[in-house]
């Protein structure tokens, strides 16, 4: 009998701890922000009309440097924002939004990581993604622009200059991503390319983030890797492209 009760015991308390194990796995791995990284001369091949396409040089940060294309939360949108606004939003020129108040810091650090600041491009992701951060425009940006630094920092940016002009493939890309923020990240990958004539080359790499994305950065510390590893897998998507080169 007490050999009976004990294995009771055992099996109730092997079902709650494995259920606890299942719990933290899928806290571990739940992706609440999407990091969206151009690469922007493959943008600019199909956008040559936009400001920051014709303003672009070989000399320019984005033509050897991932841009910002923002930093959303995961199936919200247009959060308290007015049905004359989202219709503005999608249906007109950004630079006829409102303007987005920034400081003179931010402002200089989104100028730099999201050239689409020259077509109102942080007009219309802070109005579709940022309203649903709870954070100011000035906190959101920050953020976003401080993560693409991270990814800019990393053997993942690295890699795509040393190839620029040639194809990169999959196994490559990710390997670049697990060296970089730790085995397993390449899995919260996706990576999108588009046809341009006859080439298909590489156009953005969206990265999976966990809830605290938005969270205050400390001091210097980097935390794209602990953000990474703790959003949920992904598949990789376009298996191979070119790495374009500034310029038509």
């Amino acid at each position: 009998m007490r050999h009976w009760v004990r294995g009771c015991v055992v099996a109730v308390l092997s079902v709650v701890m494995a259920a606890s194990a299942v719990a933290q796995e899928n806290n571990r791995g739940r992706t609440r922000f999407i990091l969206a990284a151009s690469w922007e001369p493959a943008f600019c091949q199909t956008n040559q009309k936009k400001a920051e396409c014709r303003n672009q040089s070989s000399d320019s940060h984005d033509a050897k440097n991932f841009s910002l294309h923002g930093l959303w939360p995961m199936r919200q949108e247009y959060c308290d924002v007015s049905d004359d606004l989202k219709q503005a939003d999608r249906s007109s020129d950004w630079k006829d939004l409102p303007a987005v108040e920034l400081s003179a810091d931010t402002k200089a650090a989104l100028d730099k990581v999201m050239p689409g600041t020259q077509s109102g491009l942080e007009r219309h992701e802070w109005i579709k993604h940022g309203t649903c951060t709870k954070l100011s425009a000035d906190e959101y940006f920050g953020a976003a622009a401080g993560l693409i630094d991270e990814l800019n920092a990393s053997a993942v940016r690295d890699l795509f200059v040393q190839n620029i002009g040639k194809t990169l493939d999959a196994d490559t890309i990710k390997a670049a991503f697990d060296k970089s923020f730790g085995e397993g990240a390449s899995d919260r990958v996706k990576m999108s390319c588009r046809r341009v004539g006859k080439v298909r080359v590489i156009s953005e790499l969206t990265i999976g983030l966990s809830e605290d994305a938005i969270q205050p950065a400390q001091g210097n510390e980097p935390r794209l890797a602990d953000l990474i590893q703790s959003a949920g897998r992904t598949s990789f998507g376009c298996d191979q492209g070119v790495v374009d080169a500034a310029g038509f």
